[in-house]
């Protein structure tokens, strides 16, 4: 599978998936419709669907124009969007695998950021929208701690090592920046936010991850660890359960300013 990353916005992506020699092409998450027009044009290539992690605007918001400009196309999302994606088509189920364009994924169910949030596993890549960020994690705006624990460590945590991670905005540098402000003694986060501000520098997208770095640097994948618990302490009741520390770290990602 060859995968183009489209900027869109401000710190969006989105991005354009098609089988070697295809002339069609998929679209997950377009925020908006010009910059994903630009590189269909760009690429010669046929629109053949959209893939929806969730049903926030700057992961849609480019569906309906895109549909006007290049004909009507399954649109995909969980089956619990219904109603929520513009012009959705394919109401998917967890676990249910589905072909497009000469693709094939299997849709993960990873509710947290939103009761909808679905991932598209294949081909050695996962598409995670605003779940699963490298060294991060969406905001709980409709789930709970509980939910993106199970979404990240059990759902996502039990792909393989290899699989390439791409989510959907890039915030690479600021998440690394509160892993290190978790966890300063963990040395993956000091050479994983090193190659990352020589990728910026060049003006270069931080995507993909792998769930091997992800397990290595990211807070939220590594709520059992010692220090990443002795951090929250003092945010925490009584419980030192993951799912309490995961809670602990997102609200105090949500006031971190450092």
């Amino acid at each position: 599978m060859l995968v183009t990353v489209i900027p869109c916005l401000r710190d969006n992506y989105a991005y354009l998936l098609r089988a070697p020699g295809s002339r069609q092409a998929l679209i997950v998450d377009p925020s908006e419709s010009e910059p994903v027009s630009r590189e269909l044009a760009a690429q010669d290539l046929k629109l053949a669907g959209i893939l929806c992690t969730h049903h926030h605007h700057d992961h849609v918001g480019g569906n309906e124009e895109l549909l006007s400009r290049h004909g009507s196309v399954p649109v995909y999302g969980h089956t619990s969007d219904r109603g929520r994606i513009p012009g959705q088509t394919q109401f998917l189920a967890d676990g249910e695998t589905f072909a497009a364009a000469g693709l094939t994924f299997q849709a993960l169910y990873i509710p947290g950021h939103t009761l909808g949030a679905v991932a598209y596993v294949g081909h050695g890549a996962a598409f995670t929208g605003d779940t699963l960020f490298a060294a991060g994690c969406g905001r709980l705006f409709e789930g709970t701690p509980a939910m993106m624990f199970h979404s990240l460590n059990v759902k996502l945590g039990a792909l393989p090592d290899e699989t390439l991670i791409y989510c959907g905005h890039e915030y690479t540098a600021a998440n690394l920046k509160f892993a290190a402000h978790v966890e300063p003694g963990n040395a993956a986060v000091q050479d994983k936010a090193r190659r990352v501000a020589e990728l910026r520098e060049k003006g270069l997208p931080t995507v993909p991850s792998t769930i091997a770095e992800e397990r290595a640097t990211n807070p939220f994948m590594r709520c059992s660890v010692p220090e990443v618990i002795e951090h929250t302490a003092p945010r925490l009741g009584d419980s030192r359960s993951p799912e309490a520390v995961l809670a602990a770290i997102r609200a105090e990602k949500d006031e971190f300013r450092g």
